[in-house]
């Protein structure tokens, strides 16, 4: 029995509507690897929380009565570097989710999403990725390929340039380095399949076997990593 227990993740949630923390409280406590050890009704109570009970996650709401989920995280990992913060959130504002993610959380949800997406975003979270919701993910990839094309501009600047542009042929087909770049360049399935003239379904085939050779979870995480490597091209919008 002790031995089940240890391996439960431990978790702590912090909203200020209490109904809402009742609701996902009986969800959670539906998946028997979990247990919610603490709640919460502001994010001025992460840090004491944390210290009391160290859960494994904290879901937090993002606006709170004093303090907020970006401030709130921002402090907490002042004290906690290691904490993982896994936002619940009902706003899609790009600001939100770019703050959030700077102040160090590991995961931005939003309250619409169904009971097993939310199971699946903390158990990725426990075990070290991060989750974003599909329907903010493409802010985060917006701020990395800024991000990127800055530290391309300030390399072309001073004719340094720490990653080159490389097909990654030694890994990826032909076909797949296509597809990875199309991933980039922000296309969709449809999108990706007229321009190279295959199947949908061919598209999502390709996409699968790029994620497992990247040793990736999702299209964000490939988009990421492929910019990162230096795999694709990061072209001006």
């Amino acid at each position: 029995m002790k031995t089940e227990e240890r391996h439960k993740i431990r978790i702590a949630m912090i909203d200020d509507h209490p109904l809402f923390r009742a609701g996902v409280k009986q969800i959670l406590s539906m998946e028997e690897n979990f247990e919610v050890v603490a709640e919460g009704e502001d994010g001025s109570e992460a840090v004491d929380l944390m210290r009391q009970y160290q859960p494994d996650i904290i879901l937090m709401d993002m606006q709170m009565p004093k303090v907020n989920g970006i401030e709130a995280t921002e402090t907490l990992l002042q004290s906690f570097p290691n904490a993982k913060v896994l936002i619940l959130s009902i706003y899609e504002e790009e600001t939100y989710v770019s703050s959030v993610l700077r102040a160090g959380a590991v995961g931005y949800l939003l309250k619409e999403m169904k009971a097993t997406k939310l199971i699946e975003a903390i158990k990725m979270t426990a075990a070290g990725g991060m989750y974003i919701h599909p329907k903010v993910a493409p802010y985060v990839l917006k701020e990395y390929r800024d991000l990127w094309q800055k530290q391309q501009a300030q390399q072309a600047a001073t004719a340094y340039q720490v990653v080159e542009y490389c097909r990654p042929l030694h890994l990826l087909t032909v076909r797949e380095c296509e597809i990875l770049q199309l991933l980039v360049d922000g296309e969709n399935n449809k999108g990706m399949a007229e321009s190279l003239y295959i199947s949908e379904k061919t598209v999502k085939n390709h996409i699968s076997r790029i994620l497992r050779k990247l040793k990736v979870k999702d299209r964000t995480q490939a988009v990421v990593e492929a910019m990162k490597r230096g795999y694709v091209l990061v072209r001006d919008d």
